[in-house]
């Protein structure tokens, strides 16, 4: 396939992909999934090589990478703090290629995976984006609360369905796609997380079409301290933190901004009421899933009405040096 330009950024792309995982102080993680990116990389039908985006300020990752040895696997030390930014670098970094695609450094990818992403954009003409499933593998299994609770349910959607939003833990982009639309990853979501939700509703929003790829899933490592009440209480309350947040920064300023902010506060605010009920009746009964369904149903509230008037959950912050 010759190179194209992609008639915006007037940027010549060649047809090929990059494959990046981003890492921050989770060294033996990343140097377990290396290989087998580079192995999916090097049996793919179109060129494709493997990025490390190394996020630690102390470029922690960059020995250990080295001395792997991997052909076809490129670190670059993104110093500045943020998932944004080294996302963002990402992008830069797959700036000649045609294709870029992102997996955490703590999963693990099925066999065929790759090949997969790549064989689903091919067949679906125009798609920006391609996203695929993600399963959890447990280092113990979650307590009875936690499992009822659905805490780590993942949507499970037939290939070629539409969706319109979708984190980078499993996620191929058309870079010739991502200039048209004029996407980046917003640094104002860098310690929060989010960014990667904003970025998705923005290629929808924008006219992007993103798909599903039922075949493409990658394994998450789910560690003892996530399968804790409190751990995952935090992150359902930070998951609706960032949808109300990412919901006000694509409102355009003004009248219908204040429209948004005051629909998610009504909504918001439901779902705490409603979930606190249910969970009232689940303790009464007693009925566990109840009990624990309504508790997550109130967390994500709380976290759509602090989002609403600009509380901002820092998940990620980092300790100030």
């Amino acid at each position: 396939m010759p190179d194209v330009s992609d008639g915006v950024t007037g940027t010549t792309r060649g047809n090929g992909v990059v494959v990046a995982v981003l890492t921050y102080l989770r060294v033996p993680e990343l140097l377990r999934v290396l290989p087998e990116l580079r192995t999916q990389a090097a049996d793919l039908a179109r060129p494709a090589r493997v990025l490390v985006v190394d996020n630690d300020p102390a470029a922690g990752a960059r020995d250990a990478v080295e001395a792997a040895g991997l052909p076809g696997v490129h670190y670059v030390h993104e110093p500045e703090p943020g998932i944004a930014a080294a996302r963002n670098r990402a992008l830069d970094e797959a700036a000649q290629e045609a294709l870029l695609v992102f997996v955490d450094d703590d999963e693990v990818p099925s066999p065929g995976w790759l090949a997969q992403l790549v064989a689903t954009w091919e067949t679906h003409p125009g798609a920006a984006a391609v996203v695929g499933p993600i399963d959890c593998r447990f280092d113990r299994p979650p307590g009875p609360w936690v499992a009822k609770g659905r805490f780590f349910d993942h949507r499970r959607l037939p290939t070629g369905s539409t969706v319109d939003v979708a984190a980078t833990n499993n996620l191929l982009l058309d870079l010739r796609a991502v200039d048209r639309l004029g996407v980046r990853f917003d640094a104002r979501f860098g310690e929060s997380g989010g960014s990667d939700t904003l970025f998705t509703r923005e290629i929808a929003t924008r006219g992007g079409v993103m798909v599903w790829c039922a075949e493409a899933t990658v394994t998450d490592r789910v560690p003892d301290a996530r399968v804790r009440p409190a751990w995952v209480l935090r992150r359902v309350r930070r998951g609706g933190n960032t949808w109300s947040r990412t919901s006000v920064a694509l409102a355009p300023p003004g009248p219908r901004r204040w429209r948004v902010r005051a629909s998610l506060l009504v909504s918001g605010g439901a779902r705490v009421a409603l979930g606190a009920v249910r969970a009232l009746v689940g303790t009464l009964l007693p009925w566990t899933a109840h009990q624990a369904r309504g508790v997550r149903l109130a967390a994500r509230g709380l976290g759509m009405v602090t989002g609403a008037v600009g509380v901002v959950d820092h998940e990620y912050r980092r300790a100030r040096r």
